[in-house]
């Protein structure tokens, strides 16, 4: 596809060689679960990194872009041609930004709370349109962490399902931070099993497993995988973001 504006060549270069390497681990990893590697959605986590290599990231054949802030995301997708991608908005949302997300997002990972389901129904009732939501689980159940306990799943599932303009699509969950992926394994598993066993049979999506374990979470089911440090490289995250 043509380079956007703002998209240099030496990133472009750079990202699609990185790019390679990732879908090579992700065939490697499907091959192993007995699963094709079509069925996995890689999203490119944005974060912190300006919009010139979104763009480059965009031309070396990445559609699937996240973000964890709703102020980035907002500034980014102005930024870039409509069409160009897919945003995910994949991090924290504070109720008051619900309308960023109803506007942008094609896949919103981290609906955590009815407060936050009733705000964003009522923004998407505004705007005319369904948004497609995963219930974030607290796997870990670490207290720094947003998401909903494993056993409030159903209830949580059940109650979000009466809102007209909230279409629930899966799970979404982070891992424990660990040295070795295989620490991990158990709550990929239990994020699995809280997928089948969901009362709502339409849901097809698991969102999980990041740059340094996204293999075993394929292995264990993940549909969506979320991967920033291994695509942009490292976050500067003693600047603020430039768009």
């Amino acid at each position: 596809m043509p380079l956007p504006l703002t998209a240099r060549e030496e990133d472009v270069q750079v990202i699609s060689r990185r790019l390679d390497r990732i879908r090579g681990r992700i065939a490697r990893a499907c091959q192993r679960a007995g699963r094709g590697a079509e069925e996995i959605t890689l999203v490119g986590v944005t974060k912190t990194h300006p919009v010139q290599l979104v763009a480059a990231a965009i031309a070396a054949g990445l559609h699937d872009l996240g973000e964890n802030k709703a102020q980035e995301l907002n500034a980014k997708a102005a930024g870039l041609p409509d069409d160009v991608c897919r945003w995910h908005m994949i991090g924290h949302l504070q109720r008051n930004k619900a309308k960023i997300v109803v506007r942008h997002a094609a896949l919103f990972h981290a609906l955590d709370s009815m407060r936050l389901a009733v705000s964003l129904e009522r923004a998407a009732a505004l705007m005319g349109r369904v948004l497609p939501c995963l219930l974030q689980v607290n796997v870990s159940r670490e207290t720094s962490k947003f998401g909903v306990a494993p056993s409030a799943v159903p209830a949580m599932l059940e109650a979000v399902a009466q809102h007209e303009h909230l279409d629930i699509k899966g799970l979404m969950t982070l891992a424990s931070p660990a040295a070795d992926p295989e620490e991990v394994r158990p709550q990929f598993q239990q994020m699995r099993r809280l997928l089948e066993s969901a009362p709502l049979s339409n849901m097809t999506v698991l969102s999980m497993g990041m740059s340094g374990d996204f293999e075993v979470a394929i292995e264990e089911g993940a549909t969506h995988i979320r991967v920033g440090t291994a695509i942009f490289g490292p976050r500067n995250v003693d600047r603020k973001p430039q768009y």
